[in-house]
């Protein structure tokens, strides 16, 4: 049986990105059976009631797949359960009485639309820049005629479960984007289909993130807030490639700028 919870709000409201915003206070009582998500909207429900403006936020499938939900929990991302976006979190990880603080993704990469949902184009330009592969592979080939070692094609598949919610530059105190690029990059990098533009994929991404986002510098924050618990290393294998990158796009295209 489900136990309820009286808790208090605080939810960041912003009007708009030019709008300096303000926190608000709120108590609700929810089942603790009940997700983060379910627990705004019944919020949002109590607003409309009262002839309110209801709490903005993004979210789609709430699965745990789109990556739209991302919110600060705490000064968490994504909350307090690790390995879980806000939309799989659940109101037990929370005790009768809490007060909990919301607020959007804060990064100048991603500024605010609305209360606390965040403009993430800027994912979607470092996608852009060289996150597919071009090869004209005619018909399709016959399964498992191009020999992938199984770690290679584990690597690649952890690297493709990033959902691009954006955690990870919520998390690092310089809001880079490595560990995003990193994985959008490598499950590519890594299989044989995207050897033909590996090294133009690498600088072209890498140089598409860094006009958005800050520096890493290692502080393994991404990793821990990463709600798919993407590993640090694929930012190694990234910088690898950017650095062999420069030196291979360097003989390639000679001077001229690449991308």
């Amino acid at each position: 049986m489900a136990n309820m919870l009286n808790l208090k709000l605080k939810v960041w409201r912003q009007e708009s990105v030019d709008d300096g915003g303000h926190f608000e206070e709120y108590t609700t009582t929810i089942a603790d059976d009940a997700s983060f998500l379910e627990m705004l909207d019944y919020v949002n429900e109590q607003l409309i009631a009262d002839d309110r403006e209801p709490i903005a936020f993004d979210h789609d499938c709430r699965e745990g797949i789109c990556g739209s939900c991302g919110l600060m929990i705490n000064g968490q991302a994504h909350g307090p359960q690790r390995g879980t976006a806000t939309c799989q979190l659940h109101m037990r990880k929370f005790t009768d009485g809490d007060e909990i603080v919301i607020e959007p993704f804060r990064a100048a990469g991603f500024p605010i639309i609305k209360d606390l949902a965040v403009n993430r184009a800027a994912f979607d330009r470092i996608v852009e820049a060289g996150g597919y592969i071009t090869v004209n592979t005619g018909a399709a080939p016959d399964a498992n005629l191009i020999p992938i070692p199984k770690d290679t094609s584990d690597a690649s598949m952890d690297a493709a479960a990033c959902i691009g919610c954006g955690a990870c530059v919520a998390a690092c105190p310089n809001s880079a984007a490595n560990l995003f690029t990193a994985a959008k990059m490598q499950h590519l990098n890594l299989l044989p289909q995207g050897q033909a533009e590996r090294y133009l994929r690498a600088e072209t991404m890498v140089d598409e993130m860094e006009q958005f986002f800050g520096s890493c510098t290692n502080h393994g924050e991404c990793q821990e807030a990463c709600p798919k618990e993407i590993s640090i290393d694929f930012i190694a294998m990234m910088n690898r490639d950017y650095f062999k990158a420069k030196l291979v796009n360097r003989r390639r295209f000679g001077q001229k700028k690449v991308g």
